[in-house]
């Protein structure tokens, strides 16, 4: 009979390890992003961005941001929201397994999480508006062995 810790525990904080110097490495180089369009989708609203095994960069040059849905498998996304128009409340909806998700949104807006993580979670950096009246960017997170990260 062997100890939980010696057949489970162990072998997945290595596992765990080994993952996070992996894309730690490369999920703050930036060289490693490609840059990308903003996606439209088909009515011209809401954004899709899927990345596997690799790193993509969007960024909003004046454009008017209209919601999104992430997802990433071992690999990256940074969306840059910083100059996007965002003139109502709009939802980023995010799937994540094994990778990291950044998101610099603008000092105007606030910003809600709900997430739902399994060995993950999501930092909230942001210094958002006291306005009330401001929009709100509600992120509904899902991740694993992942995490995502929004900051101004």
């Amino acid at each position: 009979w062997q100890q939980p810790w010696t057949d489970y525990v162990a072998p997945a904080a290595m596992i765990l390890f080994g993952f996070d110097l992996l894309f730690r490495r490369r999920e703050h180089r930036h060289e490693n992003f490609l840059q990308r369009p903003v996606p439209s989708s088909e009515e011209g609203k809401r954004i899709v961005c899927k990345t596997r095994f690799g790193g993509d960069e969007y960024v909003y040059h004046g454009e008017t941001f209209h919601g999104a849905s992430l997802e990433v498998f071992c690999g990256g996304i940074r969306l840059d929201l910083r100059d996007a128009v965002i003139s109502e409340d709009e939802e980023i909806d995010i799937h994540n397994s094994c990778g990291g998700i950044e998101i610099f949104v603008p000092r105007t807006v606030n910003v809600v999480v709900q997430s739902r993580s399994f060995l993950g979670g999501v930092e909230n950096s942001t210094n958002g508006t006291t306005t009330p009246s401001a929009p709100t960017i509600h992120i509904i997170a899902s991740n694993f062995c992942s995490g995502v990260e929004i900051r101004n």
